[in-house]
């Protein structure tokens, strides 16, 4: 990502990988956790990472959280990290997804 004097920019290829990143690890959160087919956890991917046009305000922003996060907070609500603890940090597998 490239960085400017006020804002973040991105170019649309880091974009789109990044995108497209963030997105298939939250769809294994969603199969692993939440039990959800693959098709269910791409279509849940895709409603929670929606393509956002360069000319859009903060793009990216929700990549100030990683997608463990977003579905952790989808499937067990914004406590999980106190009701679940074991679940405050990425597992090995989800970190093995690189």
């Amino acid at each position: 990502m490239a960085w400017s004097e006020d804002e973040t920019v991105w170019g649309e290829d880091e974009y789109v990988a990044y995108l497209r990143d963030e997105r298939r690890r939250f769809a294994w959160v969603m199969q692993r956790y939440e039990g959800l087919t693959s098709a269910e956890a791409e279509k849940a991917a895709l409603e929670r990472y929606p393509y956002e046009a360069s000319d859009t305000p903060f793009r990216g922003l929700i990549f100030h959280d990683e997608a463990w996060h977003w579905a952790m907070l989808r499937i067990y609500n914004d406590r999980y990290h106190v009701d679940r603890p074991e679940l405050a940090q990425p597992s090995a597998e989800y970190e093995a997804l690189d």
